[in-house]
Order: C-alpha cells, then sequence, then structure tokens
C-alpha cells in the first residue's frame, strides 16, 4: 500500500499531521520535550499569552473529577516579553508548526499581542482564546457575547496575515453562530471546544475543592458535548474546524475527524500519558491502513448522516 498522507490543512496552514498539543497542557514546549518527540507532531499550542504577566488564581487550582478533572490556572502565564526572550528561542529549535495560544482582558490587549508577536517568524499563527471560563474578566464575557468575538477576529485579522484561529467557548447555545461570525470577519478556523464550567465540593469541609469555586472541566467525561458542538458547527459553516475534548486515543481522534474536524488537540491526555501524541499518530496510521485510506484528509466530515 502506498505511504499515507497524514497531511492537513487549516486554511493557509499546512501541518504534517493533525496532532496538536492543546493550550495550557504542556507549558510552552520544553516541559514536555524530554517525554515525547516534538518533531512529530503536526503543532504545538502554546500556554496562553498576554500582555503582562499574570500569576493567576490561588491554589488549590485542579482537581481530579469521575472521567475528568477541573482547573481554574487562571491563564497564569509569564507574559509577551518574557515568552520571545526566554520560551521562542528552544520553540525554534523543534520541527513542528507553532501556533501561539493569545489571552487578554480587552480587544486592545489581543491586539497588542499580535502587533508584538507578529514580527517572530517562529510563531505560524494565533490561537485567540475568548473564551476561558476561569477568569473574572476578559475570556468568559467575550466567549459568550457574539458581537465582542466578531469584534476581536475583525480587529486581529486587521493586524496579521498569519491564520487565525477563534477558540470558543460550549457554553452557549448556538456555537454554529459564533462560528459563522468568526468567519465572516475573516478568522481563518475555529478550535472547538474550550471547557466546560463545572464544580465540586469536598462532602465533610463542604467547601470547593478548588479555590475558584468553579473551574474548566475537561478530559473524557466532556467528549460527546464536544463532538456534538463540532458537528453542529460543520452541519451549519464552512470553515475549518480544530476539535478539541476528552481526546485519549486514535479512535477519539478518528471520531472527531469524522463529525468535522481538520485537526484536533489533545490535552489532559498529556498529564496522564506524555507519549500520547506519537501514539496517537501510530494508530491513525494503522486505522487508514484497515480502512484503504491514502489520505486522512478524506476523513474530515466524512459521517453518514
Amino acid at each position: 500500500m502506498n505511504e499515507i498522507d497524514l497531511s492537513v490543512n487549516i486554511g493557509s496552514l499546512k501541518l504534517k499531521n493533525p496532532v496538536m498539543l492543546a493550550s495550557g497542557t504542556v507549558g510552552y514546549g520544553n516541559e514536555i520535550s524530554e517525554f515525547t518527540d516534538l518533531s512529530k507532531i503536526g503543532a504545538i499550542v502554546t500556554k496562553s499569552i498576554s500582555l503582562k504577566p499574570r500569576k493567576g488564581n490561588p491554589p488549590q487550582r485542579i482537581t481530579e473529577t469521575p472521567s475528568g478533572m477541573l482547573n481554574a490556572i487562571g491563564l497564569a502565564n509569564v507574559g509577551v516579553e518574557e515568552f520571545i526572550t526566554h520560551k521562542i528561542p528552544f520553540l525554534k529549535k523543534i520541527n513542528s508548526t507553532l501556533i501561539c495560544n493569545i489571552a487578554a482582558s480587552s480587544i486592545e490587549e489581543y491586539i497588542e499581542c499580535v502587533e508584538i508577536l507578529e514580527t517572530q517568524e517562529t510563531i505560524k499563527g494565533f490561537e485567540i482564546n475568548v473564551s476561558c471560563p476561569n477568569v473574572k474578566e476578559g475570556g468568559l464575557i467575550f466567549g459568550n457575547d457574539i458581537n465582542a468575538v466578531g469584534r476581536i477576529t475583525e480587529k486581529v485579522r486587521a493586524k496579521t496575515n498569519k491564520p487565525i484561529i477563534i477558540k470558543l467557548s460550549p457554553n452557549n447555545s448556538n456555537i454554529s453562530d459564533y462560528a459563522e461570525v468568526v468567519k465572516k470577519e475573516g478568522g481563518d478556523a475555529v478550535s472547538a471546544i474550550n471547557t466546560l464550567v463545572g464544580t465540586a465540593f469536598d462532602i465533610y469541609s463542604r467547601k470547593p475543592k478548588i479555590k475558584n469555586i468553579t473551574g474548566g472541566l475537561s478530559g473524557p467525561a466532556i467528549k460527546p458535548v464536544a463532538l456534538a458542538k463540532v458537528l453542529e458547527i460543520s452541519r451549519k459553516v464552512d470553515i475549518p474546524i480544530i476539535g478539541i475534548g476528552g481526546i485519549f486515543d486514535w479512535k477519539d481522534a478518528v471520531e472527531f475527524m469524522i463529525v468535522g474536524a481538520s485537526a484536533f488537540q489533545i490535552g489532559t491526555v498529556n498529564f496522564v500519558n506524555p507519549r500520547a501524541s506519537l501514539e496517537i499518530i501510530e494508530g491513525l496510521k494503522k486505522y487508514c491502513e484497515e480502512t484503504s485510506i491514502t489520505k486522512i484528509s478524506d476523513l474530515i466530515a466524512s459521517r453518514i448522516i
């Protein structure tokens, strides 16, 4: 059989395979590099970057839940300056596509971050986080305001020719409407989904298990919701989708592609198995061989419904 073509396109961005490491789950790349070969992965999405450093929320910030975990990190990060000075040099050495995730508390901050990072050749695209449920300002408000999502897409689009991916919130009723606005305002793709809002309490202290009270629920528990959101977008909007939510193995990944994802990000599984990305790549190859698929892109939106 001919060699399997695992490459996929996200707008003008070509990835060697559809496997992406999700923002916030592998730091800035060097944290996971000793456990896996980053050069074999389609893309790395950096931990969220804001204009100035952020301490994030106070601990406890993570707790396990049935088939998942809650996190309320609060977008803690080193800030743009430190990122360029001390994180980019390592990322330059990696033969993988680097996508920078940007989080902000105002539209002006999104614009300024993109303007600064636009000059970095190592960065091949931007994932704009408008939907983090773990901060008191910015992300959650923007993610559930369709007009704000449109304005952010429009303003950021005007500052760069690099691919723009808008990370959408699942915490609204019609995610396809948000994807439609992203497309209208010049976005190249959407990531779906960000985490669901959840909470957990200790039954003896009767206090929340995380200091922030609520956090973002991720892991296998949210996969059916994520699949349904990707399917909704795929049915209604002609825009590339990056599927996210509970992907733990290659079978999960194939399912996301069948419902419409052009690529996918793995997140929570990185904490459990840092080599999951490589195992998923090998699983996809075997699946394609077994099903006589020569180009994995043929799987995209191949659902029989």
